[in-house]
């Protein structure tokens, strides 16, 4: 008998969790009410070229978003003043990887920290060794994410370039949704792309180590990097990754379920092809859709 009440406990308490996990969006959406200011949406237009390439229809659907994220996460500084620039473009690093998924969530984050510059590997802000740009928390800081507010901006202001910090750790975000950073985002990725994913990353991980590629080279740390990396190149220079890089931007476009290097429109149609909760629905059910 007392074996059955300690189970009855242990049960009760797993479901009275995972309500306070997945009802904290809603909670604090309310606490986080924000509507965007014309300021802010000059902000997107000056500073974000994704947004411009998108159709009215689009361009709706992307402040939409980009409230909701910044209803639901709170964005901090430490030691640093977060200005309304850095919301636009924190909120919009986070929309951008997850747009062909209309109803997509970042139930894994709460908060985004703002540092002035790079950080150490102990967050420290001072010293040698401060090498960080950005980094997706874990333990004390789970659901926590920290940005250099000099790299978010730079990697908006510098419109010709392949990397972005920003969308680099939120790509993380998307690759840990089924539950490890790997560089294989399964709830995003088809079954039959893994393999050729997979060789695909040995394949570049392999150039770049013999220098003979263009790609970053922190991308050759792991897989989960590479994905990361690569990501940041097809979001901030499509039309170059899919010149130099064809079957990497094909296998992106798949994953990623849009067409950077052309014309973007709106996203699909909630509960429709693409949407977030087919990714997920894919995974848990350990299939995936054929495109």
């Amino acid at each position: 008998m007392e074996v059955v009440i300690i189970a009855l406990v242990v049960l009760a308490s797993f479901f009275l969790v995972m309500k306070l996990l997945f009802t904290k969006k809603h909670t604090e959406e309310v606490a986080y009410t924000y509507s965007l200011a014309e300021e802010e949406r000059g902000y997107l237009i000056e500073y974000v070229p994704f947004y411009n390439e998108l159709d009215e229809a689009g361009k709706q659907e992307f402040e939409s978003r980009l409230q909701h994220f910044l209803n639901t996460t709170r964005i901090s500084g430490v030691n640093v003043t977060v200005e309304p620039l850095d919301r636009v473009l924190v909120a919009a690093s986070a929309i951008i990887p997850i747009f062909g998924f209309k109803d997509w969530e970042y139930i894994n984050l709460n908060e985004v920290l703002l540092y002035p510059d790079a950080f150490n590997d102990t967050f420290d802000q001072q010293g040698a060794d401060r090498s960080t740009l950005g980094v997706v928390g874990n333990g004390p800081y789970q659901n926590i994410m920290i940005l250099s507010q000099y790299d978010l901006r730079q990697g908006f202001l510098n419109k010709s370039g392949k990397s972005n910090t920003a969308i680099h750790e939120f790509v993380h975000l998307v690759d840990k949704t089924d539950g490890a950073v790997d560089g294989v985002p399964e709830a995003l990725l088809s079954r039959k792309y893994v393999m050729p994913w997979l060789e695909l990353v040995h394949e570049n991980i392999e150039r770049i180590q013999q220098n003979n590629s263009d790609i970053n080279p922190y991308g050759a740390t792991n897989k989960a990097e590479f994905l990361a990396v690569v990501a940041e190149y097809f979001f901030e220079r499509p039309d170059l990754l899919q010149e130099r890089h064809p079957d990497l931007y094909e296998l992106l476009a798949k994953m990623f379920r849009q067409e950077p290097a052309h014309t973007l429109s709106t996203p699909p149609a909630p509960n429709g092809k693409g949407s977030a909760a087919e990714a997920r629905q894919n995974f848990e059910q350990g299939t995936r859709s054929e495109e």
